[in-house]
């Protein structure tokens, strides 16, 4: 016999799904603005180019997460999902402009920073941050099969990246001197910036989550938000 509060129940379960995407994307900004303003602390205290960047990186990231926002703001997040993930897929081609910049400036200058303690700090904090908030929010954003939310930790995944090559290069440079070592290996984040822009301007987001999966996601939303 069909169960007929079944579609209410998946209707209730989207509804949760969808609050816990904003709550995460406000986790993000948040995170991600106090990041952009102690980097640039940090930056302008040692003269260094890669956290300056870094910074400029955070607010990046973080108009990705405000798009997400945006999106789940209407009453039918779904109508917004194509323009959502270009404007993702725009913060991705900004993001491998700022580090190509970046990289190429700092390689050209070859100016040697004063090592960074809150820098290394930032970067380490980061390192545990980014990675907890990008899974999060690409099972949410599967079991919500919402492309734009995938995107959006992909994102947040790169940054993740970033902030190791930001610690190996402040670390390099304090105990070694090797100043090149951040903007050679920020290089090789160009190229995976690029891929994943063009992958969410043309919505070939992996959106591969077992029904268990999604079931495990949708009951965790629905226990956190009693």
């Amino acid at each position: 016999m069909p169960n007929r509060d079944a579609p209410a129940d998946r209707a209730a379960l989207r509804t949760v799904l969808q609050r816990r995407a904003r709550r995460i994307a406000a986790v993000t900004v948040t995170y991600d603005a106090l990041e952009a303003a102690v980097s640039m602390i940090a930056g302008r205290s040692a003269s260094s180019i890669a956290l300056v960047g870094f910074s400029l990186d955070s607010l990046i990231e973080m108009s990705s997460a405000i798009v997400i926002l945006w999106q789940f703001r209407h009453p039918m997040p779904e109508h917004r999902e194509k323009r959502a993930l270009r404007l993702i897929a725009w913060s991705f081609f900004a993001l491998a402009a700022y580090v190509l910049v970046d990289s190429a400036v700092a390689l050209l200058r070859g100016a040697t920073p004063e090592p960074s303690m809150l820098g290394i700090a930032v970067a380490l904090t980061s390192l545990v941050v980014m990675p907890t908030l990008s899974m999060t929010q690409r099972r949410t954003g599967r079991a919500l099969a919402s492309a734009a939310v995938v995107a959006d930790s992909k994102q947040t995944l790169l940054c993740t990246y970033l902030s190791l090559v930001l610690l190996t290069g402040l670390l390099l440079n304090a105990q070694l001197g090797w100043w090149w070592a951040d903007p050679l290996v920020g290089l090789a984040i160009v190229g995976l910036a690029l891929h994943e822009g063009l992958q969410a301007w043309r919505g070939n987001v992996c959106m591969c989550l077992t029904e268990t999966h999604i079931h495990a996601v949708s009951k965790s939303a629905s226990n956190r938000d009693r």
